[in-house]
């Protein structure tokens, strides 16, 4: 059976373990300070041994499609020149690093951020197809507020362009892989999705808008590894759809390792941006916390109204069960159907669960929030012993770390007892790169 310590090659990049650092939001924007906050929170976990560093998020335009505030983007050669610094920092502690590009289409802040809207009245959401109809009732109830573009077969193909072109800067800027957010509910994943897409042109097919998306990448950026992320809405309402079933996730996998992927990662979600993506504990401590008011207040337009979105964040938390490693099942049948690397994230919380994945249900594994609490977290999971030794990330799944960014915040633990947990271990010399396994 094969280690996480071993060596893995993904499209003839070698890895020097199977462990990566997965996308998480970094709040660093494009300002001045973007590039030292990037290598703040990326360097720490290739300097504790990650085999893969995945930056989170970045947009492939330069007006609309975050998904979130202080997301990164990508489309200005000038400044992805300027992330040499933060790939050169990764490199020198032997890691390597993937950026991921993505768009929000529909689940950009010009749908469901209040503040943003009002200050930027001309942007528009770009749509695969109209939206469907639960998302227009939300609209005509005031929760969102749709003025959707529906993307014409030419604009899909300019849209996939721009990924080609943002790719193809990376590459020059160092980056040794490109990751597609295919999941989550970002653009990609609505072109999948027969929920979102009922396109009457080639684009009607789930997996065309990833094969050209390939394409473009291919021949402006090269032989680069490129990995995405691919969908199965298991977890959408009773009632709503139609949506991709875990089948259906299989079966796009194949086509999308036959289109020339190198690696994918099959996740479970919904069709809605909700509480399926990262489930865990309702975040009670920081939807209280006064110094986020005024943030949720810009974000949802209201104090009652973000109460009712506080509201919804806790009915969501008692309907997503957290069982660990969630996607190991879809991950297993991927893996099983395709020759490529499968990775697995989502809920993996310790070292025996990682060695029981890796083989039959993936090739590698991946972590995202508690990189917030351990930014060098892989020098403990790592470490020889460790899966005897019962180590397992301090992280509790709170979600504290999560919900303030929707008020501008930066992702950072914020729950004492598991920072004092922190604090202990690195007192200890926990973080110290030791002998492995």
């Amino acid at each position: 059976m094969p280690a996480i310590t071993d060596p893995l090659e993904i499209g003839g990049v070698t890895l020097s373990n199977g462990l990566y650092r997965a996308p998480l939001l970094e709040h660093a924007g494009n300002g001045p300070d973007a590039v030292d906050t990037l290598v703040d929170e990326l360097e720490p976990a290739a300097a504790a041994g990650a085999g893969l560093v995945c930056q989170g998020a970045t947009i492939v335009r330069g007006e609309g499609g975050c998904a979130a505030p202080g997301m990164t983007r990508v489309h200005d050669p000038d400044f992805v020149a300027g992330l040499e610094r933060l790939t050169d920092a990764i490199h020198e502690h032997g890691g390597r690093i993937a950026i991921q590009l993505e768009h929000g289409g529909l689940r950009s802040m010009e749908t469901w951020h209040r503040g943003h809207r009002e200050r930027n009245p001309d942007l528009r959401q770009l749509a695969v197809s109209r939206p469907p109809r639960p998302l227009r009732l939300l609209d005509r109830l005031g929760f969102l507020e749709y003025d959707a573009h529906v993307l014409s077969t030419e604009e899909c193909y300019e849209l996939a362009a721009d990924f080609g072109r943002s790719a193809a800067a990376a590459v020059d800027a160092g980056y040794d892989l490109v990751h597609l957010a295919g999941a989550n509910m970002g653009i990609l994943h609505q072109f999948a999705s027969p929920f979102y897409n009922r396109r009457d042109d080639e684009f009607d097919d789930p997996a065309r808008f990833f094969e050209v998306v390939l394409a473009e990448i291919r021949e402006r950026a090269g032989d680069v590894p490129v990995l995405t992320k691919v969908p199965a809405e298991t977890e959408a309402p009773p009632g709503i759809g139609p949506t991709l079933s875990a089948g259906d996730c299989v079966r796009l996998c194949e086509r999308l390792t036959d289109a020339g992927y190198d690696a994918l990662v099959p996740v479970n979600g919904s069709v809605f941006w909700d509480m399926s993506v990262i489930r865990g504990a309702f975040p009670g401590r920081s939807w209280r916390d006064e110094r986020f008011r005024e943030g949720y207040v810009d974000a949802f337009g209201s104090r009652p109204r973000a109460a009712l979105v506080a509201a919804a964040n806790w009915t969501e938390s008692l309907v997503y069960s957290r069982e660990p490693a969630w996607n190991a099942d879809l991950c297993g049948r991927v893996r099983g159907r395709v020759d490529v690397p499968v990775l697995c994230e989502g809920g993996i919380r310790d070292r025996e669960t990682i060695d029981g994945l890796l083989g039959d249900v993936a090739d590698a594994v991946g972590m995202a929030r508690p990189f917030y609490a351990e930014p060098e977290l892989p020098a403990r999971l790592l470490r020889e012993g460790a899966a005897a030794d019962g180590v397992a990330v301090v992280c509790e799944d709170c979600n504290n770390c999560v919900v303030p960014q929707a008020a501008g915040e930066p992702g950072v633990c914020r729950t004492p007892g598991v920072l004092r947990e922190a604090g202990e271990l690195r007192n200890a010399g926990a973080y110290e790169r030791g002998d492995r396994d």
